[in-house]
This record gives structure tokens, sequence and C-alpha cells, in this order.
């Protein structure tokens, strides 16, 4: 039993000894850096200058705010058109569900810089086609990239229009999971399908939704491609600046690595805290 439990190991020592090198060893280095000052050479280690300049880094909090709105807005949002998303495409109604189902994941496929790029010139002050659609039903243009609300609501559009159809097939699946008797007997005591949806479909929906909203927490917390890519590093001044982004700025425009660092973990420890936070309030109550 120990020899082969040896062997075990020995196939799988190439993966572990990776693992190692490239993902743990990681962690535990960042996690030095993090205190250490590493603004000048030699490096020092000067936990003040890391973990104490968050409590007082205006900036840091900005970031925190912005990245905060995003998850309070943006989610909620996201898992509401998901999951009716989900609803649709599960009906039997539908032709061609398969091709649908594609064209509403297939955002998650295009590259960030492309769709980007897409959103910069739709959403452009002068001649966008938002804009033009809003000047032709009578309303005024927006400032997207120069008023910081439009410039956050861009973002919060851009990162629902990349993600609600990847939440939506997740939920998809577990609709798909769901008894169908559950529903015919519904049918049969006369319960509505607006009954049915609220009182059947969305509490054995329950643990996928509550799954999404760990993944959108997580995500939402590293947010980084939409605010750098979208609206030039964060702009208009530091709006729609995110906690990725400003990790970012510290660690390889500002070369502050230990700075940098210390918010890498505080990003972690606030999504581990949201998630758990989510888990606990959607667990199953006897």
């Amino acid at each position: 039993m120990r020899q082969r439990t040896q062997t075990a190991y020995g196939f799988l020592s190439p993966y572990l000894l990776i693992f190692a090198i490239f993902w743990l060893w990681p962690i535990i280095h960042s996690f030095y850096l993090s205190f250490l000052s590493t603004r000048r050479q030699p490096w020092s280690f000067n936990p003040g200058m890391t973990w104490g300049r968050l409590t007082q880094d205006p900036a840091f909090y900005n970031a925190l705010w912005n990245t905060l709105k995003i998850l309070a807005i943006q989610v909620p949002v996201m898992l509401t058109l998901a999951t009716l998303l989900a609803v649709l495409l599960n009906s039997t109604l539908l032709r061609a569900r398969g091709l649908i189902r594609f064209a509403f994941f297939a955002p998650v496929v295009i590259g960030e810089a492309a769709y980007a790029a897409v959103f910069r010139l739709m959403f452009n002050d002068e001649f966008g086609i938002v804009n033009k659609t809003l000047e032709g039903i009578g309303l005024d243009a927006v400032s997207w990239f120069s008023n910081p609300t439009a410039a956050m609501s861009l973002i919060i559009i851009a990162v629902t229009w990349r993600w609600v159809g990847y939440n939506a097939i997740i939920i998809l699946s577990g609709l798909q999971s769901i008894p169908q008797d559950v529903y015919e007997a519904a049918t049969l005591d006369r319960v509505s399908p607006h009954q049915q949806f609220l009182y059947i479909t969305l509490p054995l929906l329950k643990p996928v939704i509550v799954f999404c909203l760990v993944l959108s927490v997580i995500g939402s917390m590293q947010l980084f491609a939409e605010p750098y890519l979208i609206t030039n590093l964060g702009g208009p001044g530091g709006a729609t600046e995110t906690l990725g982004l400003y990790l970012y700025k510290q660690a390889f425009l500002n070369l502050n690595f230990g700075y940098a660092s210390a918010i890498a973990y505080t990003i972690a420890a606030l999504a581990v805290s949201i998630s758990i936070l989510n888990l606990w309030l959607g667990r199953e109550r006897s």
C-alpha cells in the first residue's frame, strides 16, 4: 500500500513541482513583498509604507468605492438578466436553441481589446452610434468619457454585456436539472406560470445563482480590462478606477511592488469575505 502511494505521488511530482514554482511561491513571495518598502534601493522592511499606507491613501479608497459601486449595481442587474435569459433559452418554443445560446455566450469568447475598441466607437461622444440614436429620438447626447457618472455607467454596461450570457448558460444548466414532474404537479394544482417561477423555479435555482454570485463578486473585485481599455486608465479623473487597475498602476507604472502586493492581498481578503457572506446568506435553512 505504501509503495502504491509513493508511485502515485511520483506521477504527481512534475505537476506539484510546477505548481510550487509558478503558483505557490509567487503567492508567498508577494506576501513577503507586502511588508517591504520598494520605492528605493535597497528594499527595506517597512510595513508602515505598505499596509499602513492603505489606511490613509485617498486614491485607494476611491478605487475601493468605485469597485464596490460596480459590485453593488452591476452584479444584481447582471444576475437578474441572466436568470430571465436562462428561462427564455430553456423555452421549448424557441427554435435553433443551440445557435441562440452560443450567440449569447459568444461575448466571453471575444478578446477584451476587440470588444473594448467596439464599445469606444459605439459610445464615442461625437460620432458614436449610441449618441446618434439618442439625438435621433430627441434626447441630448451623453459625454460618456468626460462625465464621471456616464463613464461609470459605460463600464457597468460593458461588463454586463460581456458576462450576462456566461451566467445565463450556468443558470440554464440548473434549470434543466429541475424535474418536470414538479411543474406538472403545479399545473394540475392550477398554479400560474408566474407563481411557478417565484415559488418553484427560483428556490430550486438558489444554489446555482449563489454560485454565479460568488464568481461575479470575485470577478468584480479583480476588474481591470474594462476601465483600462474603455475609459483610458480609469478616467475621467479616476472616476472609474478600480482596485485591480490601481494595483496595476502601483506595480507597473510606479514600480511600487510592496504597496501593490498589499493591495493585492486586500483585494483577495475582500473577495473572500464577501463571497463567504454570500454563501452564508444563501445557505439552506431548515
